[in-house]
């Protein structure tokens, strides 16, 4: 695991949230070069919306 940290402003955050819960399946895949990739890319953009969640953006 590496950390990763940076800093936004509010509105940044809030249209980052908005797009990780709104990016779907079919997007994720369409800029990966396989399943494998989509994949890790899935479970990193989870990681994003769980830390945003934590620092209180957490769309609904």
């Amino acid at each position: 695991m590496i950390p990763v940290a940076f800093e936004l402003e509010e509105s940044q955050a809030l249209a980052l949230a908005q797009f990780v819960k709104r990016v779907g399946w079919s997007d994720i895949r369409q800029n990966a070069v396989s399943d494998d990739e989509a994949y890790t890319m899935r479970d990193a953009l989870g990681e994003l919306a769980k830390a945003l969640r934590e620092s209180g953006y957490s769309p609904r």
